[in-house]
């Protein structure tokens, strides 16, 4: 009888979900999410007035709300701006794998760096820009050079291309439409179209140039990084005045060549080489 009774019940629990609309939300993850949304549609970062004013929240509520998102990885805040922005912990579980790559790559970062002095960086894609990861600026007093955790177009970057050349057409164009493609230089390439032929034109080469197009007055070389589980890539960067193209012939090959040893041979490093 006691189990006939407790069917019953249920039954007409069952009756009840489906008769009436229920509101299972959490206002807390709410918030949570506001913020995430607000911060994924902001490519120069959203300071913490804008995240109050998105949730809802006071100033000291909002903060904590970041803070903890900080915590986290989630959301990062940068120093000189004060402005906050998506976090590398949306690599998810991929993040143990960026901090491998990031190890692996920098004694070639700074290999590179000494050979050619001028800036190297480390890149992934991340929703639909390009994070740096690891830089290694030039010792030059002139240097080209972003920030580690700065953000920049898919479209007008050789990391960009880079990394967009091991990227389906059809993943390409739908980044490209959902972003835009905004000038950023006389030289910055502003159709899909012909975006998709320099593309394929980074496919045959294997490696991405940047011709002024991301800053009138830099140029830089990057090549993909194959079989990392990431979609990444490694460059070279420099004011374009002291970095000729005949220069980024030069620094593609070996550039090339470096990108092969850190995906074909993990436990090598510019130590070991030399050792050897």
């Amino acid at each position: 009888m006691a189990r006939r009774r407790n069917q019953a019940q249920g039954h007409g629990a069952d009756e009840i979900s489906t008769s009436e609309e229920r509101d299972y939300t959490v206002r807390a993850v709410e918030r949570v999410c506001s913020i995430l949304n607000l911060l994924q549609e902001s490519i120069d970062g959203v300071s913490l007035i804008e995240v109050g004013q998105a949730t809802e929240l006071p100033k000291s509520s909002a903060f904590r709300y970041l803070w903890t998102l900080e915590v986290h990885r989630y959301v990062e805040r940068d120093e000189q701006t004060g402005l906050y922005r998506l976090g590398l912990g949306f690599v998810g579980m991929q993040s143990r794998h960026l901090e491998v790559l990031r190890e692996r790559a920098r004694p070639w970062l700074e290999e590179l760096r000494d050979d050619f002095e001028e800036t190297t960086n480390l890149g992934i894609l991340d929703g639909d820009h390009v994070i740096y990861v690891d830089i290694v600026e030039s010792r030059h007093k002139v240097r080209l050079a972003a920030s580690r955790g700065d953000r920049d177009p898919l479209h007008s970057t050789a990391l960009g291309k880079a990394i967009a050349s091991q990227l389906p057409d059809s993943r390409v164009r739908d980044l490209l439409d959902r972003t835009g493609m905004e000038r950023q230089s006389d030289n910055t390439i502003t159709s899909i179209d012909a975006y998709m032929d320099e593309i394929a034109k980074v496919r045959r080469l294997g490696y991405a140039v940047d011709n002024g197009e991301n800053a009138a007055d830099g140029r830089c070389i990057a090549a993909p990084l194959l079989g990392t589980h990431l979609p990444a890539a490694l460059s070279i960067s420099a004011p374009a005045a002291r970095f000729t193209l005949k220069d980024v012939e030069k620094a593609a090959r070996k550039l090339l060549d470096v990108a092969e040893q850190i995906t074909t041979n993990p436990a090598t490093s510019t130590e070991t080489d030399g050792e050897a």
